[in-house]
């Protein structure tokens, strides 16, 4: 345990880690300083119009995100930390805040891709003082620990990645969760959440037919757990059920939590483990560990390869020949092309900011292979409309499913034959298109 140093007073900037359970920022702090404060800026470039016409963030994952920051302002007032929550950027905000509480260190999750870094670096052109100290706190497997000295070697295909982690590299046990502060420790907290409209937003009413009926917030992120690993057991199917497209229950939904890090992938690793040892270990609690790897994965290709991942010719720097029809696009976002199970899946996400793996895949690839168009809108648009967006996960998806990323065999889904596997009697799409 490291020492605390007297009167010293520490801020922990909650970015995409909302959680208290297995933070680093937040144990840290709270075992080097007398004092911690927290805070969260909904920074309002991500709430902008993008050039598209649609919001940055959409109201499915700025309501998940307003429930998330309730959740959190709620678990840390447990242990008798503030958190002072602002609509506005961190650049603007962090220097008073800095000086009113005579911050000397600002903890925090360390993020790399572009825009998250320009906040960084207006931060510390405009805090040259303050000290930042910043954690990998976002992966099953630490950056540390992986077998690779170098980003530079992260392996082109996931298959050689995953073997050679899982031969040499060892999940770090979850941190401690940090002590009850002094309840003195608290300061005062005018400071508003704010609600959808606040951020521009329109409320709305939760779609029944939606997979993704749930809460944010680490709250309900452990229920979510709890019920999925030990009330139903659904974890012993999970590689069965996995591809399923209707209910709530064909996959474990952990990707929302995960994404903006109200759920930490170490705790469910411990979790899986602990129900290997309980219940039963076989292909589908090694199948959901295999899942957060591929997570991990798409994290160290955009640290690999920084902003390539954002443009068109992707990592592979492959000259293709894409498409940029507007009126092409409205029709797949409408879902009115000329595939009936694309359709239904834009319907959706249009409808719930949810849609499953296997529906992402068959989008993607219709978007990019089939009508030729611009991959980096679909992303965008997908940016835009889920819950569980991860800047990682969705780019690098997106560059796979389009023949620029990390896909060897640069396959080409065919939609009907799709449908007619994983949607065999129709169900799935008369739901979305009725």
């Amino acid at each position: 345990m490291s020492k605390k140093q007297e009167n010293t007073a520490a801020l922990v900037w909650f970015t995409k880690d909302l959680r208290v359970r297995d933070n680093h920022s937040l144990m840290k702090a709270s075992e080097e300083n007398e004092m911690v404060i927290a805070a969260y800026c909904f920074d309002p470039r991500q709430f902008a119009t993008t050039k598209y016409g649609f919001k940055k963030t959409e109201k499915y994952r700025a309501k998940f995100l307003i429930e998330t920051i309730e959740n959190l302002r709620q678990n840390l007032e447990k242990r008798n930390i503030s958190l002072l929550v602002f609509y506005e950027k961190p650049e603007v905000i962090f220097p008073n805040l800095i000086k009113k509480y005579q911050i000397s260190s600002v903890y925090c999750q360390r993020e790399w891709t572009s825009e998250e870094s320009q906040v960084f670096k207006n931060l510390h052109q405009k805090l040259p003082n303050c000290t930042f100290i910043e954690y990998y706190d976002q992966f099953l497997f630490h950056p540390d620990d992986i077998p690779y000295n170098d980003f530079s070697n992260i392996p082109k295909i996931f298959t050689n990645f995953r073997k050679k982690v899982e031969a040499n590299a060892e999940v770090r046990k979850c941190g401690a969760t940090p002590e009850i502060q002094q309840k003195s420790n608290l300061v005062e907290n005018q400071t508003k959440i704010p609600r959808l409209t606040d951020l521009g937003l329109e409320e709305f009413e939760l779609d029944e037919r939606t997979a993704f009926p749930f809460n944010g917030g680490e709250d309900a992120a452990e229920a979510r757990l709890k019920n999925y690993f030990w009330e139903t057991e659904n974890l012993k199917n999970y590689k069965e059920t996995r591809n399923g497209m209707l209910g709530e229950d064909y996959s474990s939904k952990f990707s929302a939590w995960l994404a903006n890090g109200s759920l930490s992938p170490r705790y469910i690793y411990a979790e899986v483990k602990k129900f290997e040892t309980e219940i039963t270990a076989n292909e589908s609690t090694y199948w959901l560990v295999f899942e957060l790897l591929w997570r991990d994965y798409f994290k160290y290709v955009s640290l690999k390869h920084g902003s390539k991942i954002f443009q068109l010719k992707g990592i592979l720097e492959k000259d293709l020949n894409w498409n940029n029809d507007s009126e092409i696009f409205k029709k797949w976002i409408n879902g009115k092309t000329e595939e009936r199970f694309v359709n239904a899946n834009m319907r959706e996400i249009a409808a719930t900011g949810f849609m499953s793996n296997r529906g992402r895949q068959n989008v993607n690839s219709y978007w990019a292979k089939e009508l030729l168009q611009d991959w980096r809108m679909g992303a965008a648009y997908f940016e835009s409309m889920l819950i569980d967006y991860d800047v990682h996960s969705n780019w690098g998806n997106w560059m796979y499913n389009s023949g620029v990323g990390n896909d060897p065999r640069d396959r080409k889904f065919n939609i009907k034959k799709q449908a007619e596997r994983y949607d065999e009697d129709g169900k799935y799409q008369d739901t979305w298109l009725q």
